[in-house]
C-alpha cells in the first residue's frame, strides 16, 4: 500500500468514516471506525494531512489528532459540498473531505485551543441568559398591559414593572394573575444575578489579559466585544488583510458582477454573527455619542448627513473591524486620527 498523505475524516457521534489517499490522489483505504477506535487509528498512522468539516466536535478531535503529529485542517461544510460526487453516505462524505483538503485554494478554519472554546462558551451562556431575560420581560410587560399596567419601553424600566406588580393597593389585577406574574419577576431577577456573575468573570479576565486592554482602547469596543474577539479570532495572521477580516465577520457588501458590470448589495452577513452584532451595537453607540459631541470626526459627520443611520452604523462597524485586525496583527494600542486643520479664508 502506498504511503498515505491525506485522510478525510467524517465526524459523527459513534460511527466515524475515514478515507485515505496517496500523493497522487489515488484512494488507499476507506473504512468505518467506532468512537473508541479513532485515537488508536491516528496514533498508528504516520503523520499526514487530516481534513474534517467544521461541526460541534471538530475542535476537540482536531486537538486530539494533532497531538499525534498530524496536520489537522478544518473546513466549512459549504466548501466541501462541491466535492461530493453523488448521493449521501459516510463513505462519500469522507472521500469528498479528503479531496477538498488537498485543494490548493481551499480555505481553512484555525483550530481553537481549549481555553478559547471555554471562553466562547462563557459568551454563549451569557447570550442565552440575555435571550431568556428578554423573553421573560416581554411576557411580563404584555401580561400586565392586559390589566392597564403599562410603563415606558426599555430594559431600564423593568423596575417600574416590578413596582406596579408589588403594589397590592391598586386593585387592577386579580390575585391569581399577580401570583403567576410574580414567578416571572423572580425569574428575571434570578437571570440578572446570573448575567452579573458572568460579566464579573469577563471583567476579571479583562484585567489579566493584555490584549483585552489594547482592544478596549478602540472606540465602541467594550469588555464583551473584546472577549468575543479573543474567543473567536485567535490568530489574526490567518486573514490576508483587514478587508478579509471584515468580510469574514460579514460586514462587506455582496458583489454581483457580470458582463463587466459590478453591483454591490447589502452586507453579506456571512461569518461570525456574534462579532457582527457586537460591532454593530458598538457602532450605534459611537453614532449616538457623536450626535451629542461637537468634536466628532469630519468623516463621520459628513457620512451621517449623506446616508441613513443604520447604513452609517455598518460603515463604522466595518472600520472598527479593520482597526481590530490591524491592532491584533501589528500590536500597539489605538490612537484616534488627528483631524487636519483647515485654515479659514
Amino acid at each position: 500500500m502506498k504511503a498515505v498523505t491525506a485522510i478525510g475524516l467524517d465526524l459523527a457521534k459513534q460511527v466515524f468514516h475515514v478515507h485515505g489517499s496517496d500523493a497522487e490522489g489515488s484512494p488507499t483505504f476507506s473504512r468505518k471506525l467506532r468512537r473508541v477506535q479513532v485515537k488508536e487509528f491516528f496514533e498508528n498512522i504516520p503523520p499526514c494531512t487530516v481534513g474534517m468539516e467544521a461541526c460541534g466536535s471538530a475542535y476537540y478531535w482536531a486537538r486530539e489528532i494533532a497531538s499525534f503529529g498530524h496536520d489537522v485542517r478544518i473546513m466549512p461544510a459549504i466548501y466541501v459540498k462541491p466535492f461530493v460526487k453523488r448521493g449521501k453516505t459516510d463513505a462519500i462524505d469522507a472521500e469528498a473531505i479528503c479531496d477538498a483538503v488537498l485543494h490548493k485554494q481551499m480555505r481553512f478554519i484555525p483550530v481553537k485551543s481549549a481555553e478559547q472554546q471555554a471562553f466562547s462558551m462563557l459568551l454563549k451562556v451569557r447570550a442565552l441568559f440575555l435571550r431568556q431575560r428578554t423573553k421573560a420581560t416581554n411576557a411580563l410587560r404584555s401580561h400586565m398591559a392586559e390589566f392597564g399596567l403599562v410603563v415606558p419601553a426599555g430594559t431600564t424600566k423593568v423596575t417600574a414593572l416590578f413596582s406596579l406588580l408589588k403594589d397590592d393597593g391598586n386593585g387592577q389585577m386579580p390575585q391569581v394573575a399577580r401570583l403567576a406574574l410574580c414567578e416571572i419577576m423572580e425569574e428575571i431577577e434570578h437571570l440578572d444575578v446570573r448575567i452579573d456573575q458572568l460579566d464579573a468573570q469577563i471583567a476579571s479576565q479583562a484585567k489579566q489579559d493584555e490584549d483585552f486592554q489594547r482592544l478596549m482602547t478602540i472606540p465602541g469596543v467594550g469588555k464583551t466585544t473584546a472577549a468575543a474577539i479573543k474567543a473567536y479570532v485567535g490568530d489574526a495572521g490567518v486573514f490576508k488583510s483587514s478587508r478579509h477580516f471584515a468580510s469574514w465577520i460579514g460586514l462587506t457588501p455582496k458583489v454581483h458582477a457580470s458582463g463587466g458590470k459590478t453591483r454591490l448589495g447589502s452586507i453579506s452577513k456571512a461569518g461570525n454573527s456574534v462579532l457582527r452584532s457586537l460591532l454593530y451595537m458598538g457602532a450605534r453607540a459611537i453614532l449616538r455619542q457623536s450626535r451629542k459631541s461637537e468634536n466628532s470626526s469630519s468623516w463621520l459627520t459628513k457620512l451621517m448627513i449623506r446616508r441613513p443611520f443604520k447604513v452609517v452604523a455598518i460603515a463604522v462597524a466595518n472600520k472598527m473591524a479593520r482597526t481590530i485586525w490591524a491592532l491584533l496583527k501589528n500590536g500597539g494600542t489605538y490612537h484616534p486620527p488627528i483631524e487636519p486643520n483647515v485654515a479659514s479664508t
